[in-house]
């Protein structure tokens, strides 16, 4: 029998990617091994578990974002070297195609359920080369269902996808660009019946936006709530979702009675001038004024929230980072992941820095690891990159420092007044914490209050 080895690299080993309740299944990986011909023997490698080490095999496939493309490359030369065919694919391979395409085989650009026969039948022919572009599937009807047996057990959270594709067009994201535009969206029936085949009770939806950005999708997604209420799945489940949801009140009722914990909404700033530059018209509809509705909504139906926010805008200034401190404890954001702006290949973010002449490294694919969301990379306006690493060594400073880290919690499990909840939100933010005291700029970088 043929032999399939499917890997998730780890390009650097975190301390949030080693916090087992932050470790996220590769579910595209399990996609390409349920539409793999049953005379293949697949096998899924995840290299947050320990690195993938000598194994056998007729076809290695690897995903990667732009932060472990790197590690990617690097199995993929060693796999190639050793005689045996390689396939890359994933978000950086799919955004540069060219580049990926010298470290393998071949390079399947997309979706790869519905191009992999394809893969696998021109390999056995001996003709696979070049690039294999996926069509966007169809999740409406009957859409494969990942082969969850092959996932390592050690993850805390089952990943459940009901919805790929995002109508937004945000400058710093590349997810309507490589899933398209549309918002598809598997049927709650569907959903429902794969949920109840799932063992375990801690789910994550993996969706960039579970709720969608339509009445007809926030439609669905109560069909999707009060079927798991009705059916008893009893499921602990968080979703993304932009900061709209929180408008419908019986939408957050429903999330919370179907077992939702919490919410991951995009905040991004709280200056409007940035949420411009970054399109983000959503958040501007709403409006940053209206940023602690949004999160006394959750508590209000017992969820938590945390908040992701990007610094290192153009223009930020040591006062906006104190009002941002400020501001997260006041809001009573539960659990807070800070980003560093990144152009990552494929947004339009990348194209304009290009066009300006301001990235600072170039040197591809090696300087890829500096992409990494947690490092300046191009040339900032207004604001040097010390400003902001000691800016965001201030804002985590402020968060995690005694007491201040102590009243957020107990606020907290006042507002949500869930204990499951609690518990979700409060692991969350010690796996932030414990990603800071790790990083680069933490130990390189004094904050504001050290200066």
């Amino acid at each position: 029998m043929k032999k399939l080895l499917l890997i998730n690299p780890v390009g650097r080993r975190s301390g949030f990617l080693l916090s087992r309740f932050s470790t996220v299944q590769p579910l595209s990986l399990a996609y390409v091994a349920s539409v793999t011909p049953s005379d293949w023997q697949v096998s899924i490698v995840d290299e947050v578990f320990g690195d993938v080490g000598a194994r056998e095999a007729d076809l290695v496939g690897i995903t990667a974002f732009t932060s472990n493309i790197n590690r990617a490359y690097q199995l993929a030369d060693a796999y190639r070297a050793a005689g045996i065919k390689v396939v890359l694919g994933g978000i950086h391979a799919s955004m540069l195609p060219d580049e990926a395409l010298r470290h393998a085989d071949a390079v399947v650009v997309g979706e790869a359920e519905r191009i992999w026969g394809k893969v696998l039948q021109d390999l056995e022919d001996g003709c696979m080369a070049g690039v294999y572009s996926g069509p966007w599937l169809d999740l409406e009807n009957s859409p494969p269902r990942p082969r969850r047996d092959l996932l390592n057990p050690g993850y805390m959270f089952q990943s459940v996808q009901t919805s790929r594709g995002c109508p937004f067009n945000c400058e710093f994201c590349s997810v309507s660009t490589y899933l398209g535009t549309a918002y598809r969206q598997r049927s709650a029936d569907d959903v429902l019946d794969e949920l109840s085949g799932i063992r375990s009770r801690y789910i994550l939806f993996l969706d960039d936006n579970l709720v969608g950005y339509s009445s007809k999708s926030k439609d669905r997604a109560k069909l999707l709530f009060e079927g798991m209420i009705r059916k008893g799945l009893k499921k602990r489940w968080w979703m993304q979702t932009s900061i709209n949801s929180a408008d419908d009140d019986e939408l957050l009722r429903l999330a919370a009675r179907s077992g939702c914990m919490f919410a991951f909404v995009g905040f991004e700033s709280i200056s409007t001038e940035t949420l411009r530059d970054m399109k983000k018209g959503i958040n501007i509809k709403i409006g940053v004024e209206n940023y602690r509705k949004v999160v006394k909504a959750f508590h209000r139906n017992g969820m938590g929230v945390t908040g992701a926010f990007i610094s290192g805008n153009d223009y930020e200034s040591v006062t906006y980072y104190k009002q941002l401190a400020r501001f997260l404890v006041s809001a009573g954001i539960d659990a807070v992941q800070f980003a560093i702006l990144t152009p990552l290949p494929g947004t339009a973010l990348m194209e304009r820095m290009k066009r300006e002449g301001r990235l600072l490294y170039e040197c591809f694919p090696e300087d890829w690891s500096k992409y990494r969301l947690s490092h300046v990379v191009h040339k900032t306006i207004g604001v040097d990159a010390a400003t902001i690493y000691q800016g965001e060594n201030f804002v985590k400073s402020h968060l995690y420092r005694f007491p201040v880290n102590q009243f957020r919690m107990i606020r907290s499990v006042l507002a949500i007044r869930r204990p499951v909840s609690f518990f979700a939100v409060s692991r969350l933010n010690q796996a932030y914490k414990k990603a800071w005291q790790g990083a680069h700029y933490y130990r390189k970088h004094p904050s504001f209050s050290q200066i």
